[in-house]
């Protein structure tokens, strides 16, 4: 069952486990993030209308966030490069420094596979990391998404040598890919004051170290 974290007139927020799209696909239309919350609204009886407000790759965990009306996902999507992204990703290897900035431009390949570096048409991205943890060849960062690329931050620690464990596009495969949206800081449509929603990381991340 998909746990909702936040849930009011305007926003609706829950926890994504892993395996479940964020939005249908051409192959997939049933079991998505955004149709679960539909068949299991906190306010029954009530018809519930959902719009994605942004996205999480498939294999991601974490915050993901809907709005009730068009208006409010507007509303949101136009002031989203304010939000605070927070992520948190093991890696293999022991990034040194233990953190720093990442700003390496990204463009996607015709296999649909994003690279690091620039061309014509690469776009610009910039991906913030602080090692919390070591482990004896893993970290454990906590990455803030400072834009919003596809793939961005794996492919960025991809590029730093530091690949996100179980990333099998990207490094090598494993139980799960290692990456959570832990935090989400949005200012709120009404009053405007800035909402928190977190959701804590499984515990198979902190074991992959």
């Amino acid at each position: 069952m998909t746990h909702i974290l936040f849930d009011d007139e305007h926003l609706l927020a829950i926890d994504k486990p892993l395996g479940l799209l964020s939005v249908g696909s051409d192959e997939e239309r049933q079991r998505t993030a955004l149709v679960v919350p539909r068949e299991a609204p906190s306010r029954p009886g009530r018809a519930v209308a959902l719009w994605p407000i942004h996205r999480l790759d498939r294999e991601t965990s974490g915050v993901l966030l809907f709005a009730r009306s068009r208006a409010v996902r507007d509303q949101l999507q136009k002031d989203w490069s304010n939000t605070v992204k927070v992520y948190v990703a093991i890696v293999e290897g022991l990034p040194d420094p233990a953190a720093g900035t990442i700003e390496q431009p990204l463009w996607e390949d015709q296999n649909l596979r994003v690279r690091v570096g620039a061309r014509p048409g690469a776009k610009q991205a910039r991906t913030r990391y602080q090692t919390t943890h070591r482990g004896p060849c893993r970290s454990q960062l906590e990455v803030h998404l400072d834009t919003g690329r596809k793939h961005q931050i794996r492919a960025h620690l991809a590029w730093l040598g530091h690949p996100i464990v179980g990333d099998d596009r990207y490094g090598t495969s494993d139980v799960r890919l290692c990456l959570h949206a832990q935090r989400l800081v949005v200012r709120h449509p009404t009053h405007g004051q800035d909402l928190c929603i977190e959701a804590p990381p499984p515990p198979v991340l902190p074991r992959a170290l």
